[in-house]
């Protein structure tokens, strides 16, 4: 794992120097958009309203729109904020850890020790746990400013993001005013349906199916031969104004070419085979101008093929 952000948990006169790490990630296969006729990809472009050209993401600024006018901030105007400068996570409190409503919790973070010694880290470690206490924190991460709980998790401590009061919805239906009777036979009854259903939980016993099953499929597609060369769909841009749709389209009508002599030899037995890797993640918001060169495996289906 690669640390994301450095700093400190400050409490009193107590530094202890962390780093931080991302303790989640996504695993979902990774799918693209494209042409269902013939499997050419689908990108878009940041192109700006007023002189129509497309600009470049190290070109483009954050802005805000009050409906009249229109204040530009640039990344240099975003890193002059007071705050976004702290590299500090300032303890606050320790409150009793079930007063922190789970509805709160956002991304979680793993913290790693910053010092040669650890000290500091084991014993803010072993508060936490003796005191069956949350530190609640308030930190900068990523031109925002963080409401957070350092939890422990076996031998590491966590940091956990928090909502702020106001970005939780309240729950007001009206359904729930009604009145309603629950027999003391109806409640036995349910309480002895959750008593055949309890256990312990254990996240390792569940899988995502709809990913296994979707990398089968993939995997099928692949064993049959339905797909389009990854290389001569996409191609190789050129960097000269216009020429990217000329070779685009150059690159399209090969690979239908290509796939149509496919078919037409004949399809291969399927088979289950092996499961492919997730790959990359989606490149859909990156500009097209700094996209990397495209990958050699065959590994785009067209939809419903």
């Amino acid at each position: 794992m690669r640390a994301i952000w450095k700093g400190a948990i400050a409490f009193g006169l107590v530094n202890v120097p962390v780093k931080v790490y991302a303790a989640t990630e996504d695993h979902d296969v990774s799918l693209h958009q494209v042409h269902e006729k013939d499997g050419g990809r689908i990108r878009y472009q940041r192109r700006c309203e007023i002189c129509g050209e497309v600009v470049e993401y190290k070109d483009i600024a954050k802005a805000y729109d009050d409906g009249e006018q229109t204040v530009v901030l640039t990344d240099e105007d975003l890193a002059s904020l007071p705050v976004e400068k702290s590299r500090e996570i300032d303890v606050v409190e320790f409150v009793p850890s079930d007063q922190v409503d789970p509805i709160l919790f956002d991304r979680t973070y793993y913290l790693e020790p910053d010092s040669k010694s650890t000290k500091s880290y084991v014993l803010l470690r072993r508060t936490l746990e003796d005191t069956d206490r949350t530190a609640i924190v308030q930190f900068s991460l990523r031109q925002k400013s963080r409401l957070g709980a350092l939890r422990v998790r076996g031998d590491v401590m966590t940091l956990q993001t928090l909502l702020w009061e106001d970005e939780v919805r309240e729950a007001a239906f009206p359904s729930l005013d009604e009145k309603v009777r629950i027999s003391a036979k109806e409640l036995e009854m349910s309480s002895a349906l959750v008593e055949s259903f309890s256990s312990d939980f254990n996240p390792a016993e569940f899988t995502d199916d709809y990913q296994e099953q979707l990398k089968t499929l993939i995997e099928a597609k692949l064993e049959k031969g339905e797909a389009v060369d990854t290389d001569e769909t996409f191609g190789v841009e050129d960097e000269e104004e216009g020429g990217k749709v000329l070779d685009l389209m150059e690159a399209l009508r090969r690979s239908v070419e290509k796939n149509r002599d496919k078919k037409s030899g004949g399809s291969k037995s399927s088979g289950s085979g092996t499961r492919p890797s997730s790959g990359t993640r989606s490149e859909e918001d990156k500009p097209a101008e700094k996209k990397p060169a495209a990958r050699k495996t065959a590994t785009k289906t067209r939809k419903g093929a």
